[in-house]
């Protein structure tokens, strides 16, 4: 374990209340929030554009329906918001006054039906302890007791989601006209915020990998020919909800197997996880657990089997050491565009003496052949969301080159960021083909020993890293090489067989 993970081993020292779901889940001291809301403004009070008396202004999520119905969605909190307070309850919002650190909690009144319908109706004490805030007040309450702070400005959160391409949700309330506004400052600065972690923040994304990763182990003990997709998602969410307390996953669980792994984002509503798995096929299992909101993102590619054939073993292979080579490569200061570079330069160098490719292999990165075989990027933050905010902020700009303009962030590396290293081969037909038809591409194609490989599928590894001062830290645990996959796999076999017996 690097210094960091060993600085924060326990995080029972931080003492106060703490999210806990008993039994062997882990207990999360509220005063990560506390201490996100310190680093949130001291950040604020050295940027010279905001003005002595000024408040940090937060809306939570809302519980939402399914469609028209009164049927409920289970509920799971605004990012920003959870960042900031861990408020686990909906229809709240947050105030921190910058100059203080001064942070108050508005939490809905509810009626007293509530009582009847959905359980005990808590006082504001009892808000005030669990989140260890300074003060609680009802949400009605929000215009009044925000006019009696006299606030020189509200710093609200409107910005882009570099990811996805939508806007964050800003605060509103029944009287805001009457403050002053502004919703520019705040979205940059707690963005930098989340993008390092704190040690006590790592050591829930140690435990959402720990969970998850022994949950992928069981989806690989438990696999079978003649099984259905969806029960080894179904294994797997059940294993992450029954030993770690995890209500969500981070993601849509991805439960390809044979051509259905070369689907990148597999199992989605057209494509459920439905096909049945069969003789020969590569399982590529792409699933991460989520703890209190925090996320992990684990990829686990193996023979159903338990037996790699020689061209599976070459494919496996050649994306293991790609993995291996860029997190060997990993520190602060490297730009993670080179590390995109680096994996994309390790699979052309490892297709050429598998015989799919032919010539140089500079060439080959001069036309972009790496990414008619990657087409996504090489990784992604990994935070509160699967895919963390902070990818591109002002000044980091995407480059415009295939493979690369599907990367997440484009960012140098910092010491406390987290990421995903998940490089991967596939043999997608469309974009084979369109290699094919272009003469500076096809020239490095062996199209006699690519028609092997056609329906193979793909495979990919995911690992998730936190960058320390000298390298990284690797935060998942799964068997990785062909030797360890097939000896774990037999090992299984065998005590499933005694069980039996």
């Amino acid at each position: 374990m690097s210094e960091r993970g060993r600085s924060s081993s326990n995080m029972a020292v931080a003492g106060g209340p703490s999210f806990w779901l008993g039994n062997e889940t882990l207990k999360v001291p509220v005063a990560l929030f506390a201490l996100n809301r310190k680093r949130l403004c001291d950040r604020l009070r050295d940027n010279k554009a905001v003005q002595k008396n000024s408040f940090v202004l937060l809306q939570g999520g809302e519980e939402t329906q399914r469609y028209c119905t009164d049927t409920g969605v289970v509920f799971r909190q605004e990012s920003f918001f959870h960042w900031s307070f861990g408020v686990t309850e909906p229809g709240c919002y947050g105030v921190i006054a910058v100059d203080t650190g001064k942070s108050i909690l508005f939490v809905p009144k509810l009626p007293e039906s509530h009582a009847t319908w959905m359980g005990k109706i808590h006082p504001r004490e009892h808000f005030k302890e669990k989140y260890a805030v300074d003060e609680v007040q009802y949400s009605d309450d929000i215009a009044r007791v925000l006019a009696s702070l006299k606030p020189f400005v509200l710093l609200t959160l409107r910005g882009v989601n570099t990811d996805s391409g939508n806007i964050c949700r800003e605060a509103s309330f029944e009287g805001i006209s009457q403050f002053d506004v502004n919703n520019t400052i705040l979205h940059p600065e707690i963005v930098e915020c989340r993008v390092i972690k704190t040690d006590m923040e790592l050591e829930v994304l140690r435990y959402t990998n720990k969970i998850s990763s022994e949950a992928h182990k069981e989806v690989m003990k438990a696999v079978k020919v003649g099984m259905k997709e969806y029960e080894m998602e179904s294994l797997f969410e059940h294993y992450c909800y029954s030993r770690g307390g995890m209500r969500h996953t981070s993601y849509t669980c991805i439960c390809g197997s044979g051509e259905n792994s070369a689907v990148l984002h597999y199992g989605h509503a057209g494509a459920p996880n439905d096909k049945t798995i069969k003789e020969g096929d590569m399982c590529l299992f792409d699933m991460g657990g989520e703890y209190y909101c925090f996320a992990s993102d684990i990829t686990c590619t193996f023979p159903v089997n338990g037996k790699f054939t020689a061209d599976q073993k070459a494919i496996y292979e050649a994306v293991l050491k790609s993995c291996q080579v860029v997190m060997k490569a990993v520190k602060p200061g490297v730009a993670w565009p080179d590390m995109h570079r680096l994996a994309d330069r390790v699979h052309l160098e490892e297709l050429t003496k598998i015989g799919i490719l032919k010539g140089n292999v500079d060439d080959m990165v001069k036309v972009h052949l790496g990414a008619v075989f990657m087409p996504h990027g090489l990784g992604h933050f990994l935070g509160i969301d699967v895919h963390d905010v902070g990818g591109y902020p002002e000044g980091v700009d995407r480059i415009e080159e295939p493979g690369l303009r599907s990367l997440r962030t484009a960012r140098q590396l910092e010491a406390g960021m987290v990421l995903t290293v998940e490089p991967g081969i596939y043999f997608i037909d469309h974009l084979l083909d369109q290699a094919l038809k272009t003469p500076a591409q096809a020239c490095f194609i062996d199209d006699a020993v690519l028609r092997r490989f056609r329906g193979f599928g793909g495979v990919r590894i995911e690992e998730d890293i936190a960058v320390t001062a000298t390298g990284m830290e690797l935060l998942t645990c799964v068997p990785r090489t062909v030797e360890e996959i097939e000896a774990f796999m037999a090992d299984a076999k065998v005590t499933s067989k005694s069980f039996a017996t």
